[in-house]
């Protein structure tokens, strides 16, 4: 009995432990999305200043001045440097997904194998059952047998018990 519980003890730590991982997989793959999507919204908002700044013109006769361009590369540089963030990122959320492909395929290979298993043990134990209906029938047909034979071994004593009491009910009278 308890060799039975050992193993299932163990499977339910196993699925248990899995579960937990996945769930911690899962919610750092979501925080590293919410870190994409703050990022492209700084670069989006950093756009807005580009264009703006592209559009500040404070020299005279509403030239843009070494300044504006300088503001305007500055925000450009910021961008590029926002990209690369979100380049960087987007790599570590390319390997969580596929951390979670791997951990997929493994549960399906893990399920499979136990069905498999499941399937061998329930064509074990119809065979095993079919050989026991098998055994039980010619047992049965063995118990009719023998209730015939002692049937007729009782008809045949009580025959001999019947013959026999008449001839000594005869030799009496």
């Amino acid at each position: 009995m308890i060799k039975q519980i050992k193993p299932l003890l163990l499977l339910l730590f196993v699925v248990v432990s899995l579960n937990s991982m996945a769930q911690d997989d899962s919610t750092a793959y979501q925080l590293q999305r919410v870190k994409i999507n703050t990022l492209l919204a700084q670069r989006s908002a950093k756009f807005g200043q580009y264009e703006q700044s592209l559009n500040a013109r404070t020299g005279i006769f509403g030239f843009q001045t070494k300044n504006d361009i300088k503001n305007s590369n500055e925000i450009l540089r910021q961008i590029a440097l926002n990209d690369n963030n979100i380049f960087r990122e987007l790599k570590v959320l390319m390997e969580y997904k596929d951390v979670q492909v791997q951990q997929v395929q493994n549960t399906a290979l893990i399920n499979n194998d136990r069905i498999q298993r499941y399937m061998l043990a329930i064509k074990k134990l119809q065979d095993k059952n079919q050989q026991l209906k098998q055994e039980a029938e010619k047992q049965q047909g063995q118990t009719r047998i023998w209730q015939y034979v002692t049937a007729f071994l009782v008809l045949l004593l009580l025959s001999a018990v019947y013959i026999l009491w008449m001839k000594i009910k005869k030799i009496r009278r």
